[in-house]
């Protein structure tokens, strides 16, 4: 996950998959770093992250 110039990235913040319309990725893959909690946990919530964006056009 990062700005649209990082090319180490491959979505944006509101998780759209950078050079593409209408794609967006809402798993593990997008966590920056490695996560040490519950990884269930973290992707039910980002998952509910992507629903409230996607509701809210954004």
């Amino acid at each position: 996950m990062g700005p649209v110039g990082d090319a180490a990235a491959v979505v944006d913040p509101d998780l759209k998959v950078h050079g593409l319309e209408a794609l967006r990725v809402a798993d593990a893959a997008v966590m920056p770093t490695d996560c040490r909690a519950n990884l269930h946990f973290t992707c039910v919530m980002i998952g509910e992250m992507a629903a409230k964006r996607m509701r809210t056009g954004r």
